[in-house]
């Protein structure tokens, strides 16, 4: 199996699913996560923050009592972010010495009631970073099979290439939407494209929705043309924008609807024409591509 095919096409986000957005209950979530499988979304991103350090946990209670195997799930977490609510920290700040690394995968699988995590994230770059004490923190994690493969998230590809001079960089989630195109022009995808990196995209439907200007206007006036052409819903349009491109991207949706969910998933169905796909990135540049 191809690595970019051992996780879901679409991704499940479990930022919002407690404390930080809709506090669901242990029995909400058992049904989410069932709900996400049946519809083919088998992989769950965490980071050891959402929730103010909480939600790893409450997440683990209610999949423990799901009766949904292990093998069944993909979970992906992040470690490196140090907040102030949740923790005894004075400001906000990155830590990523050896020491701590180990800490924190201990504590994600403790949380989630796991013997292993599938894919280990460090979730942004610090500029204290010291790449031999990652990689000896990563590599014991590896050795030892608490996590199976080992990535970064909005990590450049030089930064990238620093911290693979101790360990095999697997993977790099990174903002990308129709209306944050950045990964595309700026070596990311690229990068992943050439070292058979997973992508991950958080943030998938980007600024289309939540903000009212010139150029979300113009997205949705194509939009509302394309979803006649492909029988589709708007936001369903943009998560196979992002999917069409050839480094495979894995948007990574938050929502905590069924409904919602239901419709990411059937939009890994959909292939946008080429034409159609520049269309939309004309309309979110405000002019024909160069």
């Amino acid at each position: 199996m191809k690595f970019e095919d051992y996780f879901s096409k679409i991704i499940a986000g479990t930022m919002t699913w407690g404390s930080w957005g809709k506090q669901l209950s242990k029995r909400e979530m058992m049904d989410l996560m069932h709900h996400c499988l049946e519809n083919g979304v088998t992989t769950f991103d965490h980071a050891d923050i959402y929730g103010d350090y909480s939600t790893e946990a409450a997440f683990g209670e209610a999949f423990s009592e799901s009766g949904i195997q292990r093998e069944e799930v993909q979970l992906v977490t992040k470690c490196g972010i140090q907040i102030t609510s949740g923790r005894n920290n004075v400001l906000k700040h990155y830590q990523y010495d050896k020491e701590y690394i180990l800490w924190s995968a201990e504590e994600s699988l403790r949380k989630l009631k796991v013997e292993y995590i599938d894919l280990f994230l460090l979730h942004r770059p610090s500029p204290l970073m010291n790449t031999h004490e990652i990689g000896e923190a990563i590599n014991d994690l590896l050795d030892s099979g608490k996590i199976k493969r080992f990535g970064v998230s909005n990590f450049t590809p030089s930064q990238i290439a620093l911290v693979e001079k101790t360990v095999t960089v697997s993977a790099n989630q990174v903002e990308f939407s129709l209306t944050h195109d950045v990964p595309m022009y700026n070596g990311v995808f690229d990068d992943c494209i050439a070292k058979s990196r997973i992508a991950m995209a958080w943030s998938p439907l980007g600024n289309v929705f939540r903000e009212q200007n010139e150029q979300t206007h113009r997205i949705k006036n194509i939009l509302a043309k394309l979803c006649e052409k492909y029988d589709a819903e708007e936001s369903q349009l943009l998560l196979a924008w992002i999917l069409r491109h050839p480094a495979k991207v894995h948007p990574v949706v938050g929502t905590t609807s069924p409904e919602r969910l239901t419709l990411s998933a059937k939009a890994a169905k959909i292939e946008l024409e080429p034409q159609d796909w520049f269309l939309l990135l004309e309309a979110s540049k405000g002019h024909e591509v160069p």
